[in-house]
């Protein structure tokens, strides 16, 4: 597996290049340290992954993956930066990021991006995807907001297409708790269908889908 690294900081590509090869069979790293450079790096190595900064010199990390992207639309970008601030997370993601991570969150975090993005699947932290949700002006909201913190989180995994079991396990509780939770989001949210609960999570910003393919 390719990994392109980008950020002006080198101790940062450095710290991500000496972690990620412990956790990842055959992982190549490659690095970046300004927006024009990742573009030149990602079609010279084609790499199945680009780990991109948002604040560069010359241009951003949005505009770099924005390169990138109307170039080859098949390519995978993950967003990792000291800002959470809603707005920018949306530009990230609408720009076609596949994932946006915070500098602030833990190596587990950044690693389960990875796994995730390099499966094809959307990954983003959990505390920016509540942001993302408060943030929307959708009639949507107001449902929302009434959700404790963890009611929210088997909302978002539900919403993802994640088991019972697998939630179960991710938050170290049984699956009749989370069976429990489910029941309780259907009330909360006047839905009858996982289906209704995906449709909600879309609409209102919650989980998002990746680029088209054609």
């Amino acid at each position: 597996m390719k990994i392109l690294i980008t950020d002006d900081h080198s101790v940062v590509r450095q710290g991500y290049a000496s972690l990620l090869p412990t956790v990842l069979d055959q992982c190549e790293i490659y690095e970046a340290a300004s927006g024009e450079e990742s573009v030149e790096e990602y079609f010279r190595e084609k790499p199945d992954l680009v780990i991109m900064d948002i604040n560069l010199p010359g241009i951003s990390g949005i505009e770099a993956a924005t390169r990138i992207l109307q170039k080859d639309s098949d390519a995978k970008v993950l967003f990792f930066s000291m800002h959470d601030e809603a707005p920018v997370v949306k530009q990230a993601l609408d720009a076609g990021g596949m994932g946006y991570i915070t500098k602030s969150g833990s190596p587990q975090t950044l690693l389960e991006a990875v796994t995730k993005i390099s499966k094809g699947e959307i990954f983003i932290e959990y505390d920016l995807v509540m942001k993302l949700a408060l943030n929307n002006q959708d009639v949507s909201d107001d449902r929302l907001r009434e959700l404790t913190q963890r009611e929210f989180e088997v909302f978002v995994m539900l919403a993802r297409g994640e088991s019972n079991s697998l939630i179960a396990e991710k938050l170290s509780i049984s699956s009749k708790t989370v069976s429990n939770y489910v029941t309780t989001l259907k009330s909360k949210l006047g839905i009858s269908s996982t289906a209704e609960l995906v449709h909600l999570a879309v609409d209102a910003g919650v989980i998002k889908f990746g680029p088209s393919a054609d």
